[in-house]
């Protein structure tokens, strides 16, 4: 029974924050401020989503071939590769770290 609780306060938490979202001022949503929150936060949440896979394990920090891949990405996209390839050296780094390490 508590499943069917915790989903029902999803439910309704889910629509007070759309309902939220409908009730704010068109005036609010137009400062400048707001506008670079908005666009910066999607950007936020995947750098933390991203660091949260690549170095978390349950509740252990973790420097596996995870974060050598991350690297490798990280050192291709500085030096301006398209993104195919930078995906590419990510996976390739990856792989090449779980082969030698077993």
């Amino acid at each position: 029974m508590s499943m069917w609780i915790a989903i029902g306060v999803t439910a309704v938490g889910c629509y007070a924050v759309k309902l939220i979202g409908l009730l704010v001022p068109a005036g609010v949503l137009e400062r400048p401020l707001v506008q670079r929150l908005a666009a910066l936060l999607p950007v936020a949440l995947l750098a933390a989503l991203t660091a949260q896979q690549t170095f978390a394990d349950g509740r252990a920090l973790v420097l596996d071939a995870k974060a050598a891949g991350l690297a490798a990405a990280a050192v291709v996209l500085l030096l301006r590769v398209p993104l195919l390839l930078v995906v590419a050296a990510a996976v390739v780094v990856t792989a090449g770290v779980r082969a030698i390490t077993g």
